[in-house]
């Protein structure tokens, strides 16, 4: 493992002294360029049809299926599904250049039996997932539409991929797998995922879990005394909002839901919190985590000792819900450089910073990759008032997409100095 970092540290360094120039000036990619802009309206009925097929965590299946049939309706050759779920369509190019992934997921946040039926008021356009990652699927089936329409060629090759897993209790499920089991060498990865026209280049990362405090139990009177299990939870709840963490690197922390108890009048024999850690610095990351441990072993053993003779303990269980890497945010890699550069070309200058996206995994291994947003007016993200909004300029997404792509895939680079 050492000597495949290493490696890609030596592979990064190299693209470093070169200067990624979008190819505006080829024929074939101007038409598909033109051909996004000019078939919006078919891109937006793409993004209302995925959405209303309902794809919630673990079931996507469905949603999938039918991304199987659009990539072959697209023209993407050897359309599969892998193990896991995910749907991967190939567009080859003359096969002596990079492989670069772009990828949107399928699944969403929304339990089954969500209303995902789609309304369009006023020009927005509401449904759950609509902009988180309909969007994402729409701007990737727009791009190998446009790529066909217009015959673009390239060096490298293009691995189309819809993913499973990316939401919370997915834990990047699908991006984990495609990585682990590769079907080729992959160079770059773009993930394209939610609204507006962002780059993420570095990952948010999160540790959560689910922290259960247990212990005998009993009457709230008559076994007055006893460790109580959902004391000890309190205790570490406060010790946890004590917590100092650094602004920069972002830092946070959260106790979001807490259970326990059967009535009034008993000393409940469980009590549990789920906790969310999050940073852009790994080390960071690690620290807050250390904390948290601290605290809570520190509250148990405060409840304990509060009644020492007595035979029952509390005891805490740990049940991890999700580990995603962090990585520093880096706006000055090649395959970052390469997509602020194609947006430029297109007339726009893309923010960047860090987020939770299928990219955490791959940046995590050393693989030059990014997420980019779709274009459009987004809001309300993972609730079920979600909407989007294409606004005037909404195809520069797919565009985005598209150029950063063919620029990555060899169409591009040319030799240079970092300015």
């Amino acid at each position: 493992m050492r000597l495949t970092v290493l490696a890609l540290a030596a592979s990064s360094l190299a693209l470093s002294a070169q200067v990624p120039q979008p190819p505006t000036g080829n024929a074939a990619v101007s038409a598909a360029l033109e051909s996004i802009k000019r078939e919006n309206a078919w891109t937006l009925q793409q993004q209302v049809s995925i959405c209303e097929i309902p794809a919630p965590p673990f079931k996507e299946q469905v949603r999938g299926q039918e991304i199987v049939r659009r990539f072959k309706e697209h023209g993407l050759q050897n359309v599969r599904v892998d193990a896991e779920g995910n749907v991967i369509g190939e567009r080859p190019g003359s096969g002596n250049g990079p492989t670069v992934v772009l990828s949107g997921h399928l699944d969403t946040v929304f339990p089954e039996g969500t209303d995902v039926k789609v309304k369009l008021e006023g020009g927005r356009y509401r449904g759950p997932g609509i902009g988180d990652d309909c969007r994402g699927l729409a701007t990737i089936l727009a791009v190998a539409r446009a790529m066909k329409a217009a015959n673009v060629t390239y060096p490298g090759k293009v691995l189309f991929v819809a993913t499973v897993g990316e939401e919370g209790p997915g834990n990047l499920r699908g991006v984990r797998h495609f990585f682990q089991n590769p079907p080729e060498k992959i160079d770059f990865f773009i993930s394209v995922d939610g609204t507006g026209l962002g780059l993420t280049t570095g990952a948010v990362g999160s540790h959560r879990y689910l922290v259960q405090f247990q212990g005998p139990g009993g009457h709230s009177y008559g076994a007055f005394g006893m460790p109580n299990p959902i004391h000890a939870m309190g205790r570490a709840i406060a010790k946890v909002s004590d917590f100092q963490v650094p602004r920069s690197p972002r830092t946070t922390f959260n106790v979001g839901i807490v259970t326990g108890g059967t009535s009034v009048n008993t000393i409940s024999p469980l009590g549990a919190m789920e906790v969310d850690l999050r940073s852009e610095s790994p080390e960071e990351l690690l620290a807050v985590d250390t904390k948290l441990k601290n605290a809570v072993q520190q509250a148990v053993d405060e409840e304990n000792a509060r009644a020492p003779d007595h035979p029952g303990k509390v005891t805490v269980k740990w049940i991890d819900m999700g580990i995603r890497p962090a990585v520093l945010v880096n706006n000055e890699s090649f395959v970052a450089r390469a997509a602020l550069a194609a947006g430029k070309a297109l007339g726009f200058t893309a923010e960047t910073g860090a987020s939770s996206t299928d990219a955490n995994y791959p940046m995590s291994l050393g693989i030059p990759s990014i997420t980019i947003d779709g274009g459009g007016i987004g809001r309300g993200a993972h609730s079920i008032a979600e909407s989007y909004e294409d606004g005037p300029e909404g195809w520069k997404g797919p565009q985005w997409a598209l150029l950063t792509t063919v620029t990555l895939a060899g169409l591009g680079r040319t030799a240079g100095v970092v300015p």
